[in-house]
C-alpha cells in the first residue's frame, strides 16, 4: 500500500511538473531569460497604469558556475511579466546592486574561463546583463567588492558600473523612489 501511494505521489508531481512547464510564458521585453507564468484573475490585480521603480540587491550566485544567476534572471522576470500585462518599458525602471558571492557574475568572459582555472566556461551571465542592460537596467557592481575581489572595467563586462558602495547605490535609488528587493 505504501508503495503504491508512493508511485502516485510521484506520477503527481512529475504530471504537475510537466504541466507547470508548458504555462511558462516567454519575455516580451528580454526573450531568452525571465520565464514567467500567467496568472488568471488574481485577486490583487497590477496596477498596469502606475509606474513601477525597483532596485533588485544581488549578493548570492549560482552554485553551478555553467547556468545564469537566478537572482539575477529575477529582473527580467519582473520586467517581462509587467510587460505581458501591458505596461510599457517606460513604466519600469530597474537597477540592480552587486555584491558578496555575486561577484564573479560580472567578470567578461575571459576572466571568467580562467578564474582561478575552476570555471572553464563562458560566462553564462553575459548575455542576460548585456540584455538587462539593452532594456535599460542599471547593472551596479559595488566598489568595495570589486577592489577587495581585484575587479576592474578591464575584467568585467563592459556594462557593469561601478559605485562607491552597493550601500551607498541602496540609499541613492532608494531617495528616488526606488523601491528595494533582496532575495
Amino acid at each position: 500500500m505504501y508503495k503504491l501511494l508512493f508511485l502516485l505521489g510521484i506520477c503527481f508531481s512529475i504530471s504537475f511538473q510537466i504541466n507547470a512547464q508548458k504555462d511558462r510564458v516567454n519575455g516580451a521585453i528580454i526573450k531568452d531569460f525571465g520565464e514567467f507564468f500567467t496568472i488568471e484573475n488574481p485577486d490583487i490585480k497590477t496596477d498596469t497604469s502606475a509606474s513601477f521603480k525597483v532596485i533588485f540587491d544581488v549578493s548570492k550566485t549560482s552554485e553551478d558556475k555553467s547556468i545564469p544567476n537566478k537572482y539575477i534572471v529575477t529582473a527580467t522576470r519582473f520586467l517581462n511579466m509587467h510587460a505581458n500585462l501591458g505596461m510599457s518599458k517606460d513604466q519600469l525602471k530597474v537597477a540592480m546592486t552587486i555584491h558578496g558571492a555575486a561577484w564573479q557574475d560580472v567578470f567578461n568572459n575571459k576572466e571568467y574561463k580562467e578564474y582561478k582555472e575552476k570555471f572553464g566556461v563562458d560566462n553564462p551571465n553575459l548575455e542576460l546583463i548585456n540584455q538587462l542592460t539593452e532594456a535599460g537596467v542599471d547593472i551596479i557592481l559595488c566598489g568595495q567588492t570589486a577592489v577587495y575581489r581585484g575587479l576592474d572595467k578591464e575584467n568585467v563586462i563592459p556594462s557593469v558600473k561601478f559605485a562607491l558602495s552597493a550601500m551607498t547605490t541602496l540609499i541613492q535609488y532608494q531617495n528616488n523612489d526606488y523601491i528595494y528587493i533582496s532575495f
